[in-house]
């Protein structure tokens, strides 16, 4: 236990190490991109139809409302403070609505996509994975191409060819957004299946990219550990074949286990693509927004949510494995 405790502080330091230098990478790299954030604020509103000195006027209230009139450590130092208050600032380009309110609500909208989306990928990926390594023949043969094809299709790729066939041929699901422009928001049976119907094409093009990639990892994993001299001594003693599948598939989901994990920590940056490809209102869509509009404080608060994400997965990640794998477990040990 002791030894464990030192494991446990020692990934604790590095995480937070990891945590202020997202923090720190937050601030400044999107304010290495070209531009001038409020002259695109001021042009947007004025539309080049009031004198330059209003203008300039409005142009020097803004950079002030904003706090940019400041030294850049100052206004760095500002936005740490502000993130250990919970507060990510206002929007540049939605002013005056602030961050916090803007992801908040995106976020709900990528859990729902993504969320369900991993978790059925997963399960069928790894089922049909391990059932092509045991079957073998053709239904090994037929699993196998199929799975390495959709992985190999980038994940914008079969968003556009699924929105191509299924909502602009076919016309049988919206073409984006998460729900139609003439409803509002409501619990009503008619704004749930306006949800669920344009939700189906974005959540599908997920399922089947997470399908391929999970198969083609359990399948090897399946061959590796079907091949391996504990699967043969439990042969030797006329083990039935179920108990050893049972054992390998135990032993071969350890690597899928990690990769799941790291798909729901990483989910809500892997939206990004599909978020924009069927202008899904997550929190990928208000990231690339943010970047196209040079608004600091949205992708500040985009991409600290998915480092935030990404360092929890990890972390819980780190301990929990441990417990799962007696080899690191036992290694854990011997290190304290």
């Amino acid at each position: 236990m002791k030894g464990f405790a030192k494991y446990f502080t020692q990934k604790l330091l590095w995480y937070a190490l990891a945590f202020f230098l997202a923090l720190f990478l937050n601030f400044f790299l999107p304010r290495l991109i070209p531009g001038d954030p409020i002259s695109v604020i001021v042009s947007q509103m004025m539309s080049g139809n009031v004198a330059s000195e209003a203008q300039e006027r409005i142009y020097q209230s803004f950079v002030k409302e904003f706090g940019l009139d400041k030294p850049l450590i100052v206004q760095f130092f500002n936005y740490i403070r502000n993130i250990f208050k919970g507060n990510l600032g206002t929007s540049f380009s939605l002013y005056p609505l602030s961050v916090n309110e803007v992801l908040g609500n995106a976020i709900l909208w990528t859990i729902f996509l993504q969320f369900p989306a991993i978790i059925v990928g997963w399960i069928l990926g790894n089922l049909l994975g391990a059932a092509a390594a045991y079957r073998k023949g053709v239904f090994d043969k037929t699993i196998f191409p199929v799975a390495l094809f959709i992985n190999s299709i980038p994940y914008y790729a079969l968003a556009i060819i699924l929105l191509y066939v299924f909502g602009v041929y076919l016309g049988w699901f919206p073409i984006g957004g998460g729900y139609s422009r003439t409803l509002l928001p409501s619990w009503s049976w008619t704004f749930i299946v306006n949800v669920l119907h344009h939700y189906f094409l974005p959540f599908i093009s997920i399922v089947l990219v997470t399908i391929g990639g999970q198969a083609i990892g359990m399948r090897e994993m399946s061959i590796y550990e079907l091949n391996t001299d504990y699967v043969t001594y439990c042969k030797m003693l006329g083990m039935k074949d179920k108990k050893i599948q049972r054992y390998v598939f135990k032993n071969a989901m350890l690597p899928q286990i990690t990769g799941l994990a790291i798909s729901l920590g990483t989910m809500i940056g892997g939206a990004l693509i599909t978020e924009i490809v069927f202008g899904y209102p997550g929190v990928g869509t208000w990231l690339f927004n943010g970047i196209r509009q040079l608004d600091y404080p949205m992708i500040q608060g985009s991409t600290l949510i998915i480092a935030l994400m990404v360092l929890i997965a990890n972390f819980i990640l780190d301990m929990v494995y441990g417990f799962i794998d007696p080899r690191i477990k036992a290694a854990q040990t011997e290190e304290g």
